[in-house]
């Protein structure tokens, strides 16, 4: 039987970079920085402070250096979860300021019916800057979604989070650590250079 090889990411293979360039060139995409995975909210996540106060230096540094910032966020219905005024509001850490672009969506890909992409074309700035919520759901179907419309992409790993899901068969958890991993794990492979605030900043 033939040996398998050590394991390796395509992007590895491609020669792809495992970094991008600096913040003020790309664009920073906050994505679901939302209410409702506080405490408070139907969907608390595990590591949410961490993730908010990285965001908030990105958010420190795009807003310093000119970079530019769009936020995304996911639109529920009044009494439901992601209801508008409640857990659909914007974390403090991650609250828009006036004039920087929110754009509203109702599914986990943040391009899926909304105007993000012509907001993009509009910017010509093929780098796409990932934060938010949640790693394995709406960032990683974002991500996805932006290799094939032909944008580069960078996850920060210590600006995102999940929650723990059952298994499959429901024998067990998947705790919200490994949930998260398995995600960044599965976006290196192909579609996106994973790094950290602290890389992304010395940029």
């Amino acid at each position: 039987m033939p040996e398998i090889p050590a394991p390796f990411t395509l992007r590895s293979a491609a020669g792809l970079p495992a970094v991008y360039g600096p913040l003020n060139d790309a664009v920073l995409l906050i994505i679901d920085a939302q209410v409702e995975y506080s405490p408070a909210g139907a969907l608390p996540l595990p590591d949410l402070d961490m993730a908010a106060s990285n965001i908030a230096l990105l958010l420190e540094r795009a807003r310093e250096t000119g970079a530019e910032i769009v936020h995304i966020g996911h639109e529920g219905s009044p009494g439901r979860a992601f209801d508008p005024g409640a857990g659909g509001r914007f974390i403090e850490q991650a609250e828009p300021l006036e004039g920087e672009t929110v754009i509203g969506k109702a599914l986990p890909n943040a391009y899926a019916n909304t105007g993000l992409q012509n907001h993009l074309a509009g910017l010509g700035r093929p780098h796409l800057v990932l934060a938010g919520f949640m790693t394995h759901m709406c960032v990683s179907s974002t991500a996805r979604a932006a290799l094939d419309l032909g944008y580069e992409t960078t996850v920060v790993a210590d600006a995102t989070a999940t929650r723990a899901l059952p298994s499959v068969d429901g024998s067990s958890v998947i705790s919200a650590e490994t949930l998260h991993e398995t995600a960044l794990a599965a976006l290196a492979d192909r579609f996106s250079a994973i790094t950290s605030t602290t890389q992304v900043l010395a940029l």
